[in-house]
């Protein structure tokens, strides 16, 4: 978790834009939806392909943060990358795709890439996991010097996918060679999907305190914020608007009031259409959860 000169007044509350017709764009959606943050992918999320951003469109990008004063912006990574792949050319084209993204958000200023660490797909857990560590190895060694980090987003563990337990992504970390160079992303949905229960005020303080003994605060630099379709410990990946699921208003209440992350980019992922409204009544819905 960075360090802050002064404590925020309330907590950095945004969504994932769009960035078609250009990453500026996003910015200006979220100025609209009433964004302090947002989060972006920095080219297609299922194209493997891409075209360079030219220096018009990060100039583009660059003035859209000054226009609209939203000048903390993080990035996810493509859905179809694998970087625990037991198939060899599958995890060597998600490395190259995962490095072709940390360039483009070095040249946008983005501080943080968020990315799922990768499946097994049967190799089990222990390979799976030095499997990932080895992807992330050859990134930093691709990508020395660069500002911007890469963020292990807490799963939900569906199929086989890792970094559902704490435990997990903290060998993660400690299995590369450059373990300062990384930073966690933590997803209410997916927490709560993978058995942790952030409902009461009992079990939130459980799950962060378990966070921090495993794996670090420091180390926490962004948010999800979902509610769950599915129950506790389902270990399914589905998104719902805060306070109309399995979470429901109580764990948001809890968060929106911790002022350790108060400052951290906090952004939604539920489902939305094209004019963003949904995106309006869930940041209402958290701002009202905010005690005087």
């Amino acid at each position: 978790m960075a360090k802050k000169t002064s404590t925020p007044r309330r907590p950095m509350l945004g969504s994932h834009m769009s960035i078609a017709g250009g990453v500026d764009k996003a910015l200006f959606q979220g100025q609209d939806a009433g964004c302090d943050t947002i989060q972006i992918f920095t080219k297609s999320s299922r194209q493997w392909a891409s075209k360079p951003l030219s220096e018009e469109e990060i100039g583009r990008f660059h003035a859209a943060k000054h226009a609209t004063g939203i000048t903390t912006v993080v990035a996810h990574d493509s859905y179809l990358y694998n970087f625990a792949a037991p198939d060899e050319a599958l995890r060597k084209k998600s490395v190259a795709g995962l490095i072709d993204e940390m360039h483009r958000c070095e040249v946008l200023g983005i501080p943080y890439l968020i990315a799922h660490p990768g499946a097994h797909v049967g190799s089990g857990e222990a390979l799976g996991i030095a499997t990932i560590a080895r992807s992330i190895d050859e990134m930093h060694k691709a990508c020395a010097g660069f500002i911007t980090k890469l963020a292990l987003e807490i799963t939900a563990g569906q199929g086989s996918n890792l970094g559902y337990r704490f435990h997990q992504v903290q060998h993660m970390i400690d299995a590369t060679q450059a373990p300062e160079r990384l930073r966690v992303c933590f997803d209410t949905e997916h927490a709560f999907a993978a058995g942790y229960d952030l409902r009461t005020q009992d079990g939130y303080e459980r799950t962060f305190a378990e966070f921090d003994e495993t794996i670090g605060l420091d180390l926490l630099v962004a948010f999800h914020i979902n509610d769950a379709k599915k129950d506790l410990g389902c270990r399914v990946d589905r998104h719902e608007h805060i306070g109309q699921g399995f979470l429901g208003l109580d764990a948001f209440r809890l968060l929106m009031n911790d002022q350790r992350f108060w400052g951290l980019p906090m952004c939604l992922e539920t489902p939305k259409s094209a004019d963003c409204h949904e995106d309006r009544e869930n940041l209402a819905t958290l701002r009202g959860l905010l005690e005087p």
